[in-house]
């Protein structure tokens, strides 16, 4: 016969406790960080792609915009921001998921004890950092070679936070939740950088607004890019830049509740599509 387990009363519970998700999260956070850093390749292409295409275009169309108060390249260098934080988020964990679940790790980490939320947290502390460390190089890249002018009152730098905050959720939820859409890890990176290149055409990154055609900005308007690329432009550029936008104003109003739709919306998706294992595996 076998012992009882059943603490006897009066007794401490001797058996450990389990780390909380929090706890695990912070050192797969750390852990994510650590191996992204040691991958110098994939550490070069994502910080320097955003600041070689805002090199490129602010030198090819560095004139001033008519009425608008401001240079072509002051519009960009906003505009590369909102990019860069779609690049760090969804970009990269819709293609780093598919590819750890077509590997099986994921598989792996479902079996263990480890909390479920633990795992997310942890690529959330990844998008975070990088995408802080992303967004401060085209700062002083654009300030320093692009006339950016950097927000002196309080006001500005406030929206500022909120935008990237409620940009960087959103993305990256949105990323974690396209990553089910691949079926294999090897079509991960066509499956997510094609539409993401589209989203760059139609919301303002590499066309100014003015330019494009008023539906394809609809459809814009229904994604997260278009709206952190304008409240961007709010923080950064002259109020007389506003007469560029579709509405000839910044809208921040409406800035905040798509993004905040996009992090309550990518949230359900991530619950009603995530998987940890390939289609193959059933």
């Amino acid at each position: 016969m076998t012992a009882a387990t059943t603490p006897v009363p009066g007794t401490v519970d001797a058996s450990p406790r389990l780390p909380g998700a929090w706890s695990v999260g912070l050192r797969r956070g750390a852990l994510e960080l650590r191996q992204f850093f040691r991958r110098r390749d994939q550490v070069v292409f994502t910080f320097a792609f955003p600041i070689v295409f805002l090199f490129l275009f602010a030198s090819i169309f560095g004139d001033d915009v008519a009425g608008a108060g401001v240079t072509a390249s002051q519009l960009y260098a906003s505009a590369m921001i909102a990019a860069g934080v779609m690049s760090t988020s969804f970009q990269s964990l819709g293609v780093s998921i598919a590819v750890e679940r077509e590997e099986k790790v994921l598989r792996r980490l479902r079996g263990t004890p480890m909390h479920p939320a633990a795992y997310f947290l942890g690529k959330l502390w990844l998008v975070l950092v990088t995408g802080v460390a992303e967004t401060a190089a085209l700062l002083f890249v654009g300030a320093a070679f692009f006339d950016l002018r950097l927000p002196t009152g309080a006001d500005r730098w406030l929206t500022f936070g909120w935008v990237f905050v409620l940009g960087l959720t959103g993305c990256a939820l949105l990323g974690i939740a396209v990553s089910s859409v691949p079926r294999s890890g090897r079509s991960a990176t066509s499956v997510v950088v094609l539409p993401f290149l589209v989203l760059q055409f139609i919301s303002g990154v590499f066309i100014s607004v003015d330019t494009l055609p008023g539906w394809m900005l609809d459809v814009a308007a229904l994604f997260p890019l278009k709206w952190m690329c304008q409240g961007f432009r709010g923080v950064f550029l002259p109020e007389s830049a506003a007469v560029l936008e579709q509405a000839g104003a910044w809208e921040y109003g409406r800035i905040a509740l798509v993004l905040g739709a996009w992090c309550v919306g990518g949230l359900l998706l991530c619950l009603m599509t995530f998987r940890w294992k390939t289609r193959r595996d059933g």
